[in-house]
């Protein structure tokens, strides 16, 4: 696939978390192996290792819709921000080619302090929008939250439904050329979240780049033509969204039988025991 055409590759990517027992195990990790080191002695680890992402590799091109699905603790929101760069990956290689907008989560950005009117100005900055294009999309970014008045009042005011349209609003007008959308379409009433998929449709139909990640795989089938399914951190098939969306049911039911055998065994074992 020739570069030109990718907006989004992927190699060999890999994300390890460090878990500490305690406080005290993370001061031990940061002063004691260097000094272990010193004296010629083997480092010791003080924390354990959860790999969130192993060797995952892809690319999509420029203008495709692709879905993200796998069970919860797959590796899905690790990947998007990664790939959002807000995560810095253990190992491994990601380039984007664009500029890139995320609904992840959702008004996290946001200084509570500050009213509706100004987050919107900071909000977009930041995703790469100058002033004179802030103006110019100002009104239709207002009138898309639709909160009314409550746009020039601080955001600490503010419902979770109403902090969340405001960031959807932001994020959807900036004419990303790579939107990444995880679980936004959930938010606020059925009315919004209408409206929230018709924009995400009108930005697919502009050409620009769509990662969705979403446990409605109805949206995932209506929305993507391809899809990549994570489980445990590795990428398990990449391919026709149909068959990814069977395997990914095949892997619920698979994983529920053996929770199922796992838990009679556990019962014929108890009732031997008794």
């Amino acid at each position: 696939m020739s570069s030109d055409n990718v907006a989004i590759c992927i190699r060999d990517l890999n994300k390890c978390f460090e878990i500490y027992n305690t406080p005290r195990d993370r001061l031990k990790q940061f002063i004691l192996p260097p000094m272990q080191r010193m004296v010629q002695i083997a480092p010791k680890q003080y924390f354990r290792e959860y790999w969130a992402l192993r060797n995952i590799s892809f690319e999509i091109k420029k203008g495709e819709t692709v879905g993200i699905i796998g069970r919860n603790g797959s590796g899905k929101s690790t990947l998007l921000q990664i790939i959002c760069g807000t995560l810095a990956a253990t190992s491994g290689s990601i380039n984007t080619h664009g500029r890139i907008a995320a609904l992840l989560e959702l008004g996290s950005g946001f200084n509570p302090e500050f009213t509706g009117r100004e987050n919107v100005y900071m909000n977009a900055a930041i995703l790469g929008l100058n002033k004179e294009e802030i103006d110019n999309r100002y009104d239709d970014i207002a009138a898309f939250a639709d909160i009314g008045d409550f746009i020039e009042r601080p955001v600490k005011t503010y419902s979770s439904g109403m902090l969340v349209r405001l960031a959807f609003a932001v994020a959807i007008h900036v004419e990303p050329d790579i939107l990444i959308v995880d679980e936004a379409l959930s938010v606020g009433d059925i009315y919004f979240q209408a409206k929230c998929s018709k924009m995400i449709r009108s930005i697919i139909d502009t050409g620009a780049t769509v990662l969705f990640v979403s446990h409605d795989t109805s949206a995932v089938k209506s929305l993507c033509s391809r899809a990549v399914l994570l489980d445990a951190g590795q990428n398990k098939f990449m391919g026709n969204v149909n068959t990814a969306v069977e395997k990914y049911y095949s892997a619920l039911v698979e994983n529920k039988c053996q929770n199922n055998e796992d838990s009679n065994q556990v019962h014929a074992d108890n009732e031997t025991l008794v």
